[in-house]
């Protein structure tokens, strides 16, 4: 059995400040340690479960983040961008199960540090009429190539948003959020047990457990932080403009889409 386990920040323990999240001063230092501590809670929680290979892919930011030398060294690596498929990179190499580990919910949403995918860029994200985040992207993106999200963790804003998305997997608290950058947190150690308990309860049912499977082509509506970035992306020919602030496209696969959410982003850096 191989096990994917894709990891973000902003919703580990302990982790409540865009500080923490941003690379270049102390309290970041600190927050990738809780980073690395619960991906290898959930890489051991995966081999309890009964993995035979784990894939652990370093989600946030420029997606290298996790000290290599302190990761379980069970597991292989997947990090730096730019890469395709992004948060679930790996999962192309066939994987069982994807096990999502300290991911926040969507931007305008009521949870900690909450975005999707750029918070300068984009304010609302739809596929096929569905508002999603992160997680509902990257767990669209891991159905069409067959892989079900059996497990997540994060606050409890983004489980509440999310278990709709994956009625049938794992959920763990870190956190309960009391505003965008305060909450009240598990410690590491609670976390972190909570983790690799959760990921082996999710593997033990894993056969139950559904792909979340998007219809294809897939309508993407976009809702940009700025008018000035909706003018930006519609120099892209196929994007339309459907308000000051929003634009659309027909995207003919899941990854089409999530590929051109990325360039949009990275496009984004031109306004910064």
């Amino acid at each position: 059995m191989k096990v994917l386990v894709s990891t973000d920040i902003e919703g580990v323990a302990g982790v409540v400040h865009h500080q923490q999240t941003r690379a270049g001063n102390p309290e970041y230092e600190r927050a990738r340690l809780l980073m690395t501590a619960e991906a290898n809670a959930a890489i051991a929680g995966a081999f309890d479960g009964g993995a035979t290979e784990v894939l652990v892919n370093d989600s946030h930011g420029d997606f290298r983040n996790m000290p290599a030398e302190l990761l379980d060294a069970r597991a292989r690596m997947v990090l730096g961008k730019p890469r395709y498929l992004g948060m679930v990179a790996g999962v192309e190499e066939g994987v069982d199960a994807v096990c999502m580990v300290g991911y926040h919910s969507r931007a305008q949403g009521r949870g900690i540090l909450a975005h999707t995918i750029n918070s300068f860029a984009f304010a609302r994200v739809f596929f096929n009429g569905t508002e999603l985040g992160e997680a509902g992207i990257y767990g669209a993106l891991a159905g069409a190539y067959g892989a079900a999200v059996v497990m997540a963790s994060g606050d409890d804003a983004f489980i509440e948003e999310h278990r709709p998305l994956f009625p049938q997997a794992v959920f763990v608290q870190t956190k309960r959020a009391t505003g965008q950058t305060s909450g009240v947190s598990l410690s590491p150690a609670q976390s972190c047990a909570a983790i690799r308990a959760g990921v082996a309860a999710a593997l033990a049912r894993r056969d139950a457990v559904r792909p979340l499977l998007l219809e294809t082509p897939v309508s993407v509506r976009l809702q940009t932080q700025t008018p000035a970035l909706a003018d930006l992306f519609c120099q892209w020919p196929s994007l339309r403009r459907v308000a000051g602030d929003e634009l659309a496209l027909e995207a003919p696969s899941v990854e089409a889409a999530v590929r051109m959410l990325n360039c949009l982003s990275a496009m984004s850096a031109l306004l910064r």
